[in-house]
């Protein structure tokens, strides 16, 4: 588990994924899955550990197990998307369970995607990749969006 913030050869920075589960045996899995990827993994025993390691360095993706003791998943993701300094990390929800109100539970909580246990590891790297691309396209198009504003604002002081 590494806790730095990496530079790829190419410069940019590393990702980030928290996984948050309260079964150590799953959160190694989930990471031993995750190692073949360029990023740094985190992990949290449960929702307070998540949400104090998420106030410390905010992650990409969060991989997030339901039923945990403290807090259960459905709070850690309301709570991230109801923020609005960390509403754009993603959020994965992971768990075994299968009943439809669970799923609606989620997507009323804001997850980003859903994956059920037993997790399989082609899948869980496909999907992370995507949403890796999806978080790094948006994090692109806010530098440019930022850039953009700081030209506007430079050309209309230059104006006065």
């Amino acid at each position: 588990m590494t806790e730095s913030t990496e530079q790829k050869g190419d410069g940019k920075s590393r990702s980030k994924i928290l996984i948050v589960d309260d079964n150590a045996q799953n959160a190694e899995l989930l990471q031993a899955y995750l190692e073949a990827l360029e990023a740094d993994i985190r992990i949290a025993v449960d929702g307070v550990d998540a949400m104090e390691k998420i106030a410390l360095e905010e992650p990409d993706i969060i991989l997030l197990d339901i039923m945990m003791p403290r807090m259960s998943g459905f709070e850690v993701c309301r709570r991230v998307k109801n923020n609005p300094k960390t509403k754009n990390i993603l959020v994965v929800i992971v768990t075994a369970l299968n009943e439809l109100g669970d799923v609606e539970r989620g997507v009323d909580c804001g997850a980003d995607d859903f994956l059920s246990k037993p997790i399989n590891k082609l899948e869980l790297l496909t999907r992370v990749k995507s949403l890796l691309r999806v978080r790094n396209l948006q994090s692109e198009l806010e530098r440019t969006l930022s850039y953009l504003e700081d030209i506007e604002d430079f050309g209309n002081e230059s104006h006065q």
